[in-house]
């Protein structure tokens, strides 16, 4: 089955009641300001998203993104710079309340670790204490045991949107100092969100957890040295964990023959069943992955020609995918309804693979 959501039909902004159920108070908006005030050195971003420092073994897109300064001193950690949506969004804000929750849970001042550090740097974004300390339990890999951490989100996509509900995927990078040791990690979190009267509000993190190493085969030993596959470290860590399918792998070399991909989610980070429904995603299986940007360009900037978007999808599908969805509904393909395009396709192309 495709991976559409129940509900595809999503308004551009606009005014919405909270839904029938109601959030109580999980259902605050979160604000900015905190979050700078909290990590040293904030600078804000130019572009659509921050310049993320690479980690080990993880190769992240220079496009679309604020430039980064000069490389910080050996122990010590680069300067947090705030991710910001750029043109083309449908849900901006729903965006920004999911990054500013995670760059705040991820980024903390020598000394201020720990989860009811955590809570209270959420609490200051306006959350109330009993959620934000659930919020900072949910945490996980976003909060590791580290004298002073510095998160840079490498881009936000929907992994659902529905009028009033939505998931929001975060990829990251994050630096962390303990004495003088730097160490570069990150992670990806599906941030849940519902629609309230005062704008989006997060209720829930599912941090994403890749398996340990394993030993790799070849695909997967040429995805992780192809350039062209720009990893964020939680699907880079799916790879190595040897839970990603041979026909994903060899998708993603074959696509990498013509274009550079900035990959946003393969496994880890990405919703169990196909959001809104109880279907199961082919993501958490190793079947599936989604791409953000194709050859430098952001999918969901209206600059990024329709021609290059298409061209990509349509590869995918020629690559062996049974069901790709982007931005642009495409006629044709080679089985019934290889192609479908929604709301929560629309800032990234989703490339999957049959059981």
């Amino acid at each position: 089955m495709p991976e559409e959501p129940a509900m595809v039909q999503v308004p551009r902004p606009a005014p919405h009641a909270a839904s029938s159920g109601g959030v109580g108070r999980r259902s605050l908006l979160l604000g900015t300001a905190a979050w700078c005030a909290a990590a040293a050195g904030c600078a804000r971003s130019t572009g659509p998203s921050a310049a993320t420092p690479p980690a080990a073994g993880v190769r992240t897109p220079p496009v679309g993104a604020a430039r980064a300064t000069a490389s910080a001193p050996p122990g010590r950690l680069p300067a947090a710079v705030a991710w910001r949506p750029g043109p083309g969004e449908i849900e901006p804000a729903a965006k920004l309340a999911a990054v500013r929750l995670v760059e705040a849970l991820g980024t903390w001042p020598a000394g201020r670790g720990g989860r009811s550090n955590a809570a209270a740097r959420a609490a200051a974004l306006g959350i109330p204490a009993p959620l934000a300390a659930e919020l900072a339990a949910e945490a996980g890999p976003l909060t590791p045991a580290a004298d002073q951490a510095v998160v840079r989100v490498i881009y936000a996509q929907y992994g659902g949107l529905l009028p009033d509900t939505a998931s929001v995927l975060v990829p990251c990078t994050q630096s962390t100092r303990t004495g003088s040791a730097v160490r570069e990690g990150g992670t990806t979190i599906d941030v849940r969100l519902d629609r309230t009267p005062a704008g989006w509000a997060v209720t829930a993190l599912h941090p994403g957890r890749p398996g340990p190493a394993a030993p790799l085969g070849a695909p997967a030993r040429a995805v992780l040295a192809q350039p062209r596959i720009e990893l964020p470290p939680a699907s880079a860590a799916d790879v190595r964990s040897g839970a990603v399918h041979e026909s994903v792998l060899r998708a993603m070399l074959r696509l990498a023959d013509t274009h550079r991909m900035s990959v946003s989610v393969v496994r880890s980070g990405h919703p169990l069943n196909v959001f809104g429904t109880g279907r199961p995603s082919d993501h958490p299986v190793g079947r599936a992955f989604d791409v953000w940007a194709v050859d430098g360009r952001p999918v969901v900037d209206p600059a990024t020609p329709r021609s290059l978007v298409t061209a990509f999808m349509r590869a995918a599908a020629a690559a062996g995918s049974y069901n790709v969805g982007g931005p642009v509904q495409l006629s044709g393909g080679t089985r019934p309804n290889q192609f479908f395009s929604d709301a929560t396709h629309h800032d990234h192309v989703h490339i999957g693979f049959a059981t």
